[in-house]
């Protein structure tokens, strides 16, 4: 009789396998050791990827022979850093522990070549590709001068969320600014829910919490607004005025990826928006 093994203990030696041999790897020299006479390991020894990632020796030993251990996303992200893992080995090794990447920068794979062509094909409608925690995974030019400055934002900071209750330029554009900061807090505590648990939604509240007053007083209300489209105001500092209808394109489940667009509600709102995209070349 012949038995196959656990998808769970298949997934754990394949992990164990892969992390000894990107250990393996690496030489000492690579992330600063010194790598001594007597070494006959070849690449990295366990104790010392153990320390470069702040985890137990022990622990980790447990890991490389596949016992039944819980590793946290927290600790995978530590892992991935000591053994210098590039996007798709990252990837992986969170897909073969079962866990979800809490890096904010990590590629979304609805973001494909295509879909960037498209949204350059859509100025001067202004559109991005944003996530449920509103972070803006991609946009064309337009889109890029609307608010503020996308360019000149650190990829870390481009958050909707975080650009909304701290970045001056950003607030300045957004003609009702508080009614629009509480319905997009609301939307996001709506999308919490499922991700409470998840650091990058953690870090981000933190921070918040930590930069605004303001985003402290409207999150103590605990309201809970679905997504949505809205006509709204957005007053560009090189334009003018704009009228416009944020509409959103899901790219996948409501939880998932969507295209966010700034559809012109008339006719000079149109006029201004292909004014904004003659002028982006200057303005980079």
């Amino acid at each position: 009789m012949t038995t196959v093994a656990p998808d769970s203990d298949m997934r754990r030696h394949e992990l164990a396998d892969f992390l000894r041999s990107r250990r393996e790897r690496i030489t000492p020299e690579q992330v600063g050791l010194v790598r001594g006479r007597r070494r006959r390991t070849p690449g990295l020894r366990r104790e010392e990827v153990a320390q470069l990632a702040a985890v137990g020796v022990t622990w980790y030993t447990w890991l490389e022979q596949a016992r039944g251990i819980q590793v946290s996303p927290q600790v995978l992200d530590a892992l991935a850093r000591a053994l210098l893992l590039d996007r798709s080995e990252r990837s992986h090794l969170f897909a073969l522990a079962g866990s979800t990447d809490p890096a904010p920068l990590t590629p979304c794979p609805s973001v494909t070549p295509a879909l960037r062509a498209m949204l350059d094909q859509m100025d001067p409608i202004p559109a991005a590709v944003q996530n449920s925690r509103y972070d803006i995974l991609a946009y064309n030019m337009t889109y890029g001068r609307l608010l503020c400055d996308l360019d000149r934002v650190a990829p870390e900071d481009r958050n909707c969320m975080w650009l909304a209750f701290t970045d001056p330029d950003w607030r300045d554009a957004v003609v009702e600014l508080p009614e629009t900061n509480r319905l997009m807090a609301a939307k996001f505590r709506g999308s919490m829910a499922e991700h409470l648990a998840e650091p990058a939604w953690k870090s981000l509240l933190a921070r918040l919490e930590a930069a605004s007053p303001e985003f402290r007083e409207i999150w103590a209300r605990h309201e809970v607004v679905g997504q949505g489209g809205k006509s709204k105001y957005i007053r560009n500092r090189h334009v003018g005025l704009l009228h416009l209808e944020h509409t959103n394109l899901w790219l996948g489940p409501a939880a998932g990826p969507r295209l966010v667009a700034y559809v012109p509600m008339d006719a000079e709102t149109r006029e201004r928006l292909e004014h904004l995209r003659s002028l982006t070349p200057a303005l980079a």
